[in-house]
């Protein structure tokens, strides 16, 4: 084989690189330290629904048509959420994080890629029960601004309330699930009052700083789709943005070990990934 002959593997790998970077001028979202078999999946799929033969075709139609860009960005999005999802990781907060927080005369918490927002519900909806919802600030961020106006509708599908619901009991709730929305045909509609002290907000957790700091930062099954060097470097960020006594929550194959060289952080919760950062 010449040198300067490409194997079909190298062909994908140069035209997947070049999407990526034609995707970060275009549009300032950077995708290249996300985790290559899972934006591969996604721009595949999206190959196959439009019928093209290549990821130089993909390119083609990226560069040339803004909404063809804007269909492709929100497949590249991490979108998997739901209503107290993992409900015992809302109980360990609820029963060991909670007390903690009580102390504090205002609370800040940032739930980071929060898609459209199930997670920063039922976090308001456990502090309303613990009484600590009105001293709350939370901090819903994405960098989808599609999922976010989603999420400050507080309208969700109907179909979805029965696990939820289940989500919610097995979370330790202390109401009627429906006491917290209206429902049509289609729809729950959460009350108004929940987001009442919730900021829906643009944030690139690959691009962009820090912003506040915070008594609590929420980031579940978030970076498992970023490469080593960005979980790093994402790590730093929330470091940066956690008080001392602050707590982090992640997903079950997260881990802040990564960072924490000096022994920075101690295991709060082993089970459920919550750690505090040591004063």
């Amino acid at each position: 084989m010449k040198k300067n002959q490409l194997t079909d593997e190298d062909i994908k790998k140069l035209e997947l690189d070049m999407l990526l970077f034609a995707i970060y001028r275009i549009s300032g979202y950077d995708f290249r330290q996300y985790a290559r078999s899972s934006i591969e999946r996604r721009v595949t799929h999206r190959m196959r629904l439009e019928n093209l033969p290549s990821i130089s075709a993909l390119i083609e139609r990226v560069i040339h048509e803004p909404e063809f860009l804007e269909v492709l960005l929100n497949d590249l999005s991490i979108q998997v959420t739901e209503m107290f999802r993992d409900p015992d990781f809302f109980v360990a907060f609820r029963e060991k994080v909670v007390p903690e927080l009580r102390q504090y005369p205002e609370i800040r918490i940032w739930h980071a890629g929060c898609s459209s927002g199930e997670e920063a519900y039922s976090m308001a909806i456990l502090l309303d029960e613990e009484g600590l919802r009105e001293k709350t600030r939370i901090y819903a961020t994405d960098m989808n601004e599609r999922v976010l106006r989603q999420a400050e509708s507080g309208a969700f599908s109907l179909h979805k309330m029965q696990t939820y619901t289940k989500n919610y009991f097995q979370a330790g709730g202390k109401r009627e699930f429906s006491y917290y929305y209206t429902a049509d045909a289609q729809h729950a509609y959460f009350n108004k009052s929940l987001a009442e002290n919730i900021v829906f907000a643009q944030h690139n957790l690959v691009t962009d700083g820090s912003f506040n700091e915070f008594h609590a930062i929420i980031c579940r099954n978030v970076m498992i789709y970023f490469d080593q060097n960005l979980q790093k470097k994402v790590l730093r960020l929330f470091d940066e943005s956690l008080t001392n006594r602050g707590f982090l929550g992640l997903g079950h194959k997260e881990t802040v070990r990564t960072i924490d060289t000096e022994g920075k952080y101690e295991v709060f919760d082993r089970e459920e990934k919550i750690y505090r950062k040591k004063a």
